[in-house]
């Protein structure tokens, strides 16, 4: 199951937050490693933007946790469907 998740950090300076972000970015490897996270762009400004590829609803509550114990950021997150399917849909091949 892919989800987009954003992440809208808590306004804090980021020199209080410095070290946070670095657990941050040591989280999301092995993540990157084996597949869980699809991409990861970082926000402007901050917050990042990850597609993570879960098996269900609950890794994927466990992966928003273990993110905020990194950030604490209030998480916005997008179901996706892969962009194959919907065009089998619109085609009308749809199994």
């Amino acid at each position: 199951m892919l989800f987009m998740v954003m992440s809208d950090p808590r306004p804090e300076r980021p020199v209080e937050i410095g070290t946070r972000q670095t657990s941050f970015w040591d989280w999301l490897q092995p993540l990157k490693d084996n597949g869980t996270v699809k991409a990861c762009w970082v926000k402007t400004g901050r917050g990042a933007i990850v597609v993570f590829d879960v098996k269900d609803h609950e890794m994927l509550h466990d992966l928003i946790n273990a993110w905020s114990d990194c950030v604490p950021a209030h998480f916005t997150v997008y179901p996706l469907i892969d962009p194959a399917y919907q065009e089998r849909r619109a085609r009308g091949n749809v199994r």
